[in-house]
């Protein structure tokens, strides 16, 4: 079960040396997929009444998780948990043909709320899958939308954890190896680990085009900018987002002192503000900005009401939403058929 925020204190306005501002970084929170995987739920549940089924949670935040199921949406493991003949949405991380057709086995209406950044990393592993190229996919193990990727193609797929990972992997043809990376990763990780497979396979093929989802390489571009010139970085996003655990990392890597990764405002520690003039905030791509502002409300009590928004990109994407749900229920075009919502 997701867990709720904890009971709201007041941080304590303590004073510190120097001016106490916030360094907001955009872009931040939702992006495109993760849009286009909630209102698939919500337009689920409008359409076709609770419950509604979803395989995994369909973005990996435990407050919109919580709010859906409020709503009436149910959340299993795998398919044969759900009812013959129910709707099922697969989550915005993907899933294997291997769960389609065991869907399809149980004749469950599917609706796929795959984002379409991680369906063309699927597209691209079934090309080269058939051209009979050896798959080096960068990614963590036992992550959702990397075992969706190798279902794909799984003769075909290697899986690679990161750089430390390079030196055990062994290739049938040197001359015939691609490599495609799981959209959530460190861009700079991702592109190391790049390197050391070229340095072992001269001949390593690139994908067509970046597997590293924009939403993703925006916000960290966005926090190193940021870590610059903040003591203190807290990123709003759960424990198994991807992209939110990298946005501290990087952080940390681009000078931040500390760094911090919370669900809600409540988990910020008073220690943490301890002789620290200088905050950022920022927030993974499957955050509601309600939670951000949750956080800019407490530090402002803290003191910390100056926000200066750092801006390295501007975000406006929008996704199709899944086919089954453009139309209301009495079957007009849907106003929101092209996803987004007012943030």
């Amino acid at each position: 079960m997701p867990r709720i925020p904890g009971a709201r204190r007041r941080l304590q306005d303590n004073p510190v040396v120097g001016h106490k501002k916030v360094l907001l970084a955009a872009p931040r929170g939702y992006c495109a997929g993760v849009d286009r995987a909630v209102i698939a739920v919500e337009k689920a549940l409008d359409l076709y009444g609770a419950p509604v089924y979803v395989r995994k949670q369909i973005v990996h935040n435990v407050h919109v998780v919580s709010e859906l199921e409020q709503q009436g949406a149910i959340f299993v493991d795998e398919v044969d948990e759900v009812p013959t003949g129910a709707h099922v949405v697969f989550s915005a991380h993907g899933v294997s043909p291997a769960v389609v057709n065991a869907a399809a086995d149980r004749g469950l209406r599917a609706i796929d709320a795959t984002c379409p950044l991680v369906t063309k990393v699927h597209r691209e592993a079934v090309r080269f899958a058939r051209d009979d190229f050896q798959i080096l996919l960068i990614g963590h193990a036992g992550h959702e939308e990397v075992e969706g990727t190798a279902g794909e193609a799984p003769d075909h797929v290697t899986l690679v954890n990161g750089p430390d990972d390079v030196d055990r992997i062994e290739v049938r043809d040197p001359d015939k190896v691609v490599w495609l990376s799981q959209t959530t990763l460190s861009v700079d990780e991702t592109m190391e680990t790049v390197r050391r497979l070229r340095e072992r396979f001269p001949n390593l093929q690139d994908p067509p085009s970046d597997d590293i989802c924009y939403a993703t390489q925006n916000r960290q571009v966005a926090i190193k900018k940021v870590a610059e010139q903040a003591e203190l970085v807290i990123v709003v996003g759960s424990a198994n987002s991807s992209n939110s655990v990298r946005l501290v990392e990087v952080a940390l890597e681009y000078g931040a002192k500390a760094a911090y990764r919370v669900d809600y405002a409540t988990e910020i520690q008073q220690e943490w503000l301890d002789g620290v003039s200088s905050i950022g905030v920022t927030s993974g791509a499957s955050v509601p900005e309600v939670l951000v502002q949750e956080v800019l409300d407490d530090l402002a009590g803290a003191g910390y009401r100056d926000v200066e928004k750092v801006k390295t990109a501007e975000e406006d994407l929008m996704f199709s939403l899944p086919k089954e749900l453009r139309k209301d229920i009495s079957g007009k075009q849907d106003s929101r058929a092209l996803g987004g919502r007012s943030r």
